[in-house]
């Protein structure tokens, strides 16, 4: 693969380019990180039977890593691409809904409330409603950059690498869009078992004892970070990288729906 590098175009030179954009609001948020961790360290109260600290240190690393791999894609597309002012826009709005959600649901953390399915107060349910629009604009612009990868991509883009990024931007977007918004349907994550998150799985705290829309929308999001780094070392060690990354983009979705259909029918993705 050539040289990555790019000059952003006079847009950018006047302000923050797309890319930057993207950078400095996942370094800002991943400031959270430590300071969460300390706090976690002497914490005595639980929030769905866990250290109330675990969700919003959980999102900060989810979301700064999705803000990073949007930040990293954008260096496919071409140069000329990015001086577009919508794109800017929606880089915009990607990267405010992204620091508002990583800040409501660290702050309702640290009030002991629930920041998610919370429709107790008007304020609450208010915000609640903001974080479901932040959360597809969040998506959504990774299917905006997946759509510029294969529609115009950076000059001397491997053809693995181009559909990896492109399809795995898209799909992500479609496949959480779809679990994310029936979980939201149904109020919750929980499908059958008992509603708490103790005694969960290591890390990542799904359910043992009944289904965890989690874990598909675990799989839907991530295909994201995954397609992309199959393409690229399909480029490298394949004569028909296309053909990896369908092949992958393919097992990615049976994946998704595979856990999805598991978790509707109350089943723990791990026993």
């Amino acid at each position: 693969m050539t040289d990555m590098t790019i000059d952003a175009g006079p847009a950018a030179r006047n302000g923050l380019s797309t890319q930057q954009i993207f950078w400095q609001s996942a370094i800002g948020m991943l400031v959270l990180v430590p300071i969460t961790l300390v706090a976690m360290s002497g914490e005595v109260r639980l929030l769905n039977g866990i250290n109330l600290w675990v969700k919003p240190l959980k999102f900060q690393i989810s979301v700064v890593l999705h803000i990073a791999t949007l930040a990293v894609l954008l260096r496919l597309v071409a140069p000329a691409a990015l001086e577009h002012w919508w794109l800017r826009a929606v880089v915009w709005a990607c990267a405010i809904s992204a620091v508002f959600e990583v800040v409501y649901i660290t702050l309702q953390a640290g009030r002991g409330r629930h920041s998610h399915f919370n429709d107790q107060t008007v304020v609450e349910q208010v915000l609640y409603g903001a974080m479901g629009i932040g959360a597809v604009i969040l998506i959504g612009a990774g299917a905006v950059i997946g759509l510029l990868v294969l529609l115009r991509p950076r000059p001397g883009l491997g053809q693995g690498l181009r559909w990896g990024a492109g399809l795995g931007l898209i799909l992500g977007f479609a496949a959480t869009l779809i679990v994310a918004g029936y979980m939201s349907g149904v109020g919750g994550h929980w499908v059958g078992g008992s509603p708490t998150d103790a005694g969960g799985l290591p890390i990542v705290g799904w359910a043992r004892d009944g289904g965890d829309l989690r874990v598909p929308h675990f799989f839907a999001t991530h295909l994201m970070q995954g397609l992309p780094v199959v393409g690229w070392a399909a480029d490298r060690w394949t004569h028909r990288p296309v053909t990896a990354v369908a092949g992958t983009a393919v097992l990615g979705m049976v994946l998704v729906i595979a856990t999805f259909l598991q978790a509707l029918a109350g089943q723990p993705f791990l026993g």
